[in-house]
C-alpha cells in the first residue's frame, strides 16, 4: 500500500471518530448545531438518534483501525466499502454534501489501495 493510500485510509478513520464525537457528545452544543444546521429544539428531540448514528460511525472507524493495526487488508477494504455505502445512503436520504464529506475520501482511499 502506498503512503498516500495509507494516509487517506487513516483520514477516513479519523473523520469517523470526529463524526462520533460530533453526534454523540456535541449534537446539542454550538459546534454540533452549526455543523448539522440544527435548531436547539430539533437537536434535543433527535439527540438519541444522533448518538446511535455516532456509535455506528465509531464502528466504521474501529474496523479501519483494527484492520490497519492487525494487518488485515480485507477488513480495511470492507470497512471502507461500508463507509462508501453509508455516505451514499446519507447523501440520498439527508444531504448530498454527506457524499462528498464521507464517501469521496473512502472512494479515493479504496482506489489508491487497489492501485
Amino acid at each position: 500500500m502506498t503512503l498516500l493510500a495509507l494516509l487517506l485510509t487513516v483520514l477516513v478513520a479519523v473523520l469517523h471518530v470526529y463524526f462520533l464525537v460530533l453526534e454523540m457528545f456535541l449534537w446539542t452544543r454550538p459546534l454540533g448545531l452549526k455543523t448539522f444546521r440544527n435548531s436547539p429544539e430539533k437537536a434535543e428531540t433527535t439527540r438519541v438518534l444522533a448518538a446511535n448514528q455516532g456509535l455506528y460511525n465509531g464502528f466504521l472507524a474501529a474496523g479501519i483501525i483494527a484492520g490497519l493495526t492487525l494487518g488485515q487488508p480485507v477488513l480495511v477494504t470492507f470497512s471502507l466499502i461500508c463507509v462508501v455505502v453509508a455516505g451514499a445512503y446519507g447523501a440520498w436520504t439527508v444531504s448530498p454534501r454527506i457524499f462528498y464529506i464521507q464517501a469521496v475520501p473512502a472512494i479515493l482511499a479504496l482506489v489508491l489501495r487497489v492501485l
